[in-house]
């Protein structure tokens, strides 16, 4: 679903950024700028900013920014389209019918049928909850000790014993027995025909983080089995890339999740004051979750079930947060084996204390390691010690490695230095890293300088979206061609098509963009921290070296790709090594 340029502008135009975001964090005018606690990190301090003129946010904390869109995109998850029709009807701005292909148009017709058939159906069940026929679930959940409030939040229900009571609501409004399979509603079998999925089941209703039902778990009341059912997999349901409980945790100003196992630890955790906690629907744990998780909070907490089971499913779960750039720590249950359980018996304040002793996931790990191994005896000692080698040399971060080396080597009486050679040359042998001597190679230093020129390219777009006048002063010498490709060189072949119409817009060059990370890098690009520079001198000095490297760097990467035989390419080159040369002799004002 795509709307016009001169759609999604008007749009951005008619809503002014500092009274959409003042409806939501509490702003301050502070120069030209307007400053507040960050939304999207907790800080005591505010280094959240908003600028009316550029009509954009960033917060030099956390690194999020944008224009308006962007910012109901990281605060309200919506996708681009969702974030331009909020927009649009908070401005009474008519949005076009959008035209789809006969495929877009199906999928989109059905997911909103899905959608709305999931809604009547958790409305149903949260109304059966509360008749007669709901008494049995009713009971269970307040044997689970579970207030009145908590039952409206997470909009649990019942399906009763009759197997096709559900089924028979449905059709009668209208929907048909193809559309309700697909919401995996119903089934079907020659014996009973067409029955209800759910049936005699404490309903647990599945949101999204826009709070819309996608599907359903339900807890069996008897001894039935399974246990615990969830919806099958549909248009609307990913139980590998969802979470229950998101939609209220991703709300929290807590700055970590709480990882859970079930629905009713979830639940138990809110209703003690822990509106952070979130748990997997059903499935093992999956970089999809991660994906989702990092998008909120950069720290874990698992509370995992304590008994093997629980144990196994939290160290399978540590590699995958590690990969994703999350710290994961693991909450010791016992002698409980679940929050569930751990709250009712000791309280929040308990809990509270056992996040404050929360395990390094890591560390956990080779605990569990040392169950394998007798410590006491040399070949014991030297067998765990090898495994946990083995784990250490998966740290990719030479700095982190070498911080989790001198932990282990402090944690189990052993040499650092020691400890540190048997990384190395566990490393090599195993295939996972190239030996020690090559560490210096050319490649390391070309990522740094490949580094380097991207940030000296970014203090450039900075200094062009703030210094107007600099822009006339090198665009003789630097253009858009000058930038990395991808990205970077979008966003200067944007802006420098805005200079030469003389409009700069940096929140228009955001409408480019549809993707919340992209947003995030490219408000980036407008933010870069320029180190402090007090006199006028300085500051021409340091943008004519970045101004000097960006063009220079350009120059190399132009000569090894130019082909021998292309005359026009060698003349281009000839052309930028001029301009070069006479960069190194210009004087560049700054205001």
């Amino acid at each position: 679903m795509y709307y016009s340029d001169d759609i999604i502008e008007e749009v951005r135009i008619k809503n002014d950024i500092v009274d959409v975001i003042s409806s939501y964090v509490r702003l301050q005018k502070k120069g030209s700028s307007y400053f507040g606690l960050c939304p999207f990190h907790s800080e005591k301090s505010p280094s959240f900013s908003v600028s009316r003129q550029k009509q954009m946010y960033y917060c030099f904390g956390c690194g999020a920014g944008g224009n308006v869109f962007t910012f109901l995109m990281e605060y309200e998850n919506y996708s681009f389209q969702e974030a331009v029709k909020v927009l649009a009807d908070r401005a009474g701005v008519t949005l076009p019918e959008t035209e789809y292909s006969g495929e877009a148009k199906k999928r989109a017709d059905l997911k909103a049928s899905l959608l709305e058939i999931n809604k009547l159906a958790a409305k149903y069940y949260y109304a059966q909850l509360r008749q007669p026929q709901g008494a049995a679930g009713l009971k269970y959940l307040k044997d689970r000790q579970l207030g009145d409030d908590m039952l409206r939040a997470f909009g649990l229900g019942y399906s009763n014993k009759y197997s096709d009571d559900l089924y028979r609501y449905l059709k009668g409004k209208g929907y048909k027995d193809d559309l309700l399979a697909k919401a995996g509603l119903i089934s079907y079998d020659e014996r009973q025909g067409v029955y209800d999925k759910f049936w005699n089941r404490v309903m647990f209703p599945i949101m999204d983080v826009n709070s819309r039902v996608i599907g359903f778990g339900g807890r069996v009341m008897g001894d039935a089995k399974p246990k615990y059912l969830n919806s099958p997999e549909t248009a609307v349901f990913d139980k590998s890339r969802n979470l229950y409980g998101l939609n209220r945790a991703r709300r929290s100003k807590k700055t970590y999740f709480l990882l859970c196992e079930g629905y009713m630890d979830v639940i138990s955790l809110h209703q003690a004051g822990f509106d952070n906690a979130v748990a997997s629907l059903g499935t093992a744990f999956t970089e999809g979750h991660a994906g989702l998780i990092r998008r909120y909070v950069k720290e874990v907490f698992l509370t995992y079930d304590s008994d093997d089971a629980g144990t196994r499913a939290a160290l399978r779960a540590f590699p995958i947060l590690r990969d994703a750039g999350i710290t994961a720590r693991i909450i010791r249950m016992e002698p409980y084996k679940d929050p569930d359980e751990f709250i009712k018996n000791l309280g929040a304040e308990a809990f509270e204390e056992r996040i404050s002793k929360a395990r390094n996931g890591f560390l956990y790990s080779l605990e569990v390691l040392e169950r394998d191994y007798d410590l006491g005896t040399p070949e014991g000692k030297t067998g765990f010690l090898k495994e946990a080698a083995k784990r250490l040399a998966e740290f990719t971060e030479e700095i982190e490695r070498n911080n989790y080396i001198e932990a282990v080597a402090k944690e189990y009486r052993v040499g650092y230095e020691e400890l540190r050679k048997l990384v190395v040359k566990t490393a090599v042998q195993e295939g996972m890293a190239a030996p020690a001597k090559r560490a210096k190679s050319g490649r390391n230093r070309d990522k740094g300088k490949e580094d380097g020129i991207k940030t000296s390219q970014k203090i450039l777009l900075t200094w062009l979206i703030e210094d107007e006048g600099l822009f006339h002063q090198i665009s003789e010498y630097i253009g858009p061609e000058d930038f990395s490709e991808g990205l970077y060189r979008t966003v200067a072949d944007i802006l420098y098509g805005q200079y030469e119409k003389g409009s700069v817009n940096p929140a228009k060059i955001m409408n480019h963009f549809t993707d919340e990370e992209e947003h995030r890098e490219v408000a980036g690009l407008f933010h870069t921290k320029i180190r402090e520079l007090t006199t006028a001198q300085e500051k021409e000095k340091a943008l004519k070296e970045t101004v000097i490297r960006v063009k220079n760097h350009s120059i190399e990467q132009a000569g090894k790709d130019w082909d021998a035989a292309d005359l026009e390419g060698m003349q281009r080159l000839i052309k930028a090594k001029r301009d070069l040369q006479n960069l190194k002799k210009l004087h560049i004002s700054v205001n």
